[in-house]
């Protein structure tokens, strides 16, 4: 072999011996950053309440895997829908507790808790369109209104139409306007105007006139006023449901039933024009009610094609049925929007873990990982007694409680539920693919608009549960207590 061949081996030897040296190097530079460039930041809350919200001790990444353990394995690149926001109603029983039953420094500090990220930084509200059954008047005694009463008489141009009696709503969402000017807003009606009404006229219960498309044209106006009232307070109505829970009335409180193809009508034929003639962006939302049932009112409502047209998705509540149902809906609906609108907890289930648990799997976790772009729950605030209330739930719980006494606040678990998400994920995050594990590590993840990452874990089980999070090939393992839930956010690699 001459000297020209044996220095051409060499030479090969030599580059082939220093790429592999790059190429170590560089895995060896992607380990250090992945052990010292990429930590993990820690929100513990326990059954036990030991932990409450609680920001722990960092956790690092690591390129070691573990074997054997549950892995949750993070996917950017699977990517669903786009969220709107997580937070509560301001009913007329919160607001008058807050603006009636604390003064001006808990009042204060109450809004910075949970408006800014200060606290948990809620971004979504719910209103509610006239009375509901957590309504009182100006002394906190119940009251049942709507923005056009007449005393029974027709008043088709909306002559007495007024927004008065919600003076204590608006200037708590004036405040909170304040602190957060792009909060969205979502309106419910419990009920029309009575005179709108079949027959009889009452508040609780009963349907619109279906006989009189005059009613229907003046109760689509309705919708036109109540936005532009509220838009001269300065409160944007980002969106509104057409009929709270249209599949049920009471006697003892606002309600009014609306069956699929009565909402068809309205919204294809009168409120979806009107609101275009007029200019409005409100969304229009249908359905408002629980997961049973959803698949069969939306798609008789659907088959409308003006209603179609003009309503941008489905809202849902929990009280009946499973979060599977909001999933059938996209299935079937895949260009239109799922929202998730009510859900309250109550005295009747007293244990914190238990409720932690059952939030997270259901609303917090299953609201997301079923299409909904935005979890809401019901009253932000109710006093000690679960009230004050306007003849409906006795034993609701608010997201805090308000002492009428002393307007000393309780955070209830609701607090804490809604918190691990409203706390890290901001508007426009859009969910990710995460590994779950049904009754053990149950899992939704988001990215931010600013890249970080948010994953959000439950464990409803009796016994602590070890996992380890894959986010491309860095990892880090935690062991999560039973009835806990934990909150991981992290930057991009």
């Amino acid at each position: 072999m001459n000297s020209y061949r044996k220095r051409s081996i060499l030479i090969l030897l030599l580059l082939v011996l220093f790429i592999m040296f790059i190429s170590r190097f560089n895995s060896y530079l992607e380990r250090e950053e992945i052990s010292q460039e990429k930590e993990v930041s820690v929100w513990l809350t326990t059954g036990d309440q030991k932990n409450l919200l609680t920001s722990k001790s960092p956790i690092l990444f690591s390129d070691k895997e573990k074997t054997n353990v549950q892995t949750i394995t993070i996917d950017r690149n699977t990517t669903y829908q786009t969220m709107d926001g997580f937070g509560a109603a301001i009913t007329g029983s919160s607001a008058y507790l807050i603006q009636k039953k604390m003064d001006e420094s808990k009042r204060e500090y109450l809004l910075n808790d949970l408006f800014t990220s200060n606290g948990i930084n809620i971004n979504y509200i719910r209103h509610t369109i006239g009375a509901s059954d957590f309504s009182v008047d100006e002394n906190g005694n119940p009251s049942s209104y709507t923005y056009n009463d007449t005393n029974g008489e027709l008043d088709l141009e909306l002559n007495h139409f007024s927004i008065e009696k919600d003076q204590d709503v608006i200037t708590t969402f004036q405040a909170v306007l304040a602190k957060k000017r792009d909060i969205k807003i979502v309106g419910s009606p419990w009920t029309a105007p009575p005179w709108m009404k079949y027959g009889v006229k009452i508040f609780n219960g009963w349907y619109l006139d279906y006989t009189n498309e005059e009613i229907y044209r003046a109760y689509a106006n309705y919708f036109v006023r109540y936005v532009q009232a509220y838009e001269q307070k300065g409160i944007p109505i980002d969106s509104i449901t057409i009929q709270n829970e249209p599949e049920f009335t009471s006697p003892n409180y606002p309600t009014m039933s609306m069956s699929a193809e009565e909402q068809a009508k309205f919204i294809g034929h009168y409120l979806g024009p009107v609101f275009e003639s007029n200019g409005i962006e409100t969304k229009i939302i249908s359905y408002d009610h629980n997961w049973e049932g959803a698949l069969d009112y939306t798609t008789a409502l659907f088959q409308n094609e003006d209603a179609k047209k003009y309503t941008d998705g489905t809202a849902f509540h929990c009280y009946e049925g499973t979060p599977a149902a909001m999933t059938q809906v996209h299935t079937n609906f895949p260009d239109k929007n799922i929202y998730f609108t009510e859900c309250s907890s109550g005295e009747w289930s007293e244990d914190f873990g238990d409720n932690l648990s059952w939030q997270m799997s259901n609303i917090i976790i299953g609201a997301p990982r079923n299409w909904a772009k935005n979890v809401l729950m019901w009253n932000i605030a109710l006093d000690e007694n679960g009230g004050p209330t306007n003849g409906g739930c006795e034993n609701c719980r608010g997201v805090v409680t308000i002492n009428q006494a002393t307007g000393e606040v309780k955070k209830n678990v609701e607090y804490y539920a809604i918190g691990h998400a409203s706390k890290f994920v901001g508007s426009d995050a859009v969910r990710i693919a995460s590994t779950t594990y049904l009754r053990t590590i149950e899992t939704v993840a988001y990215q931010n608009p600013d890249h970080s990452n948010v994953l959000i874990a439950s464990n409803p089980s009796e016994k602590d549960q070890e996992f380890q999070v894959n986010d491309g090939g860095a990892f880090f393992t935690y062991t999560l207590p039973p009835k806990s839930a934990v909150t991981f956010t992290w930057e991009s690699k």
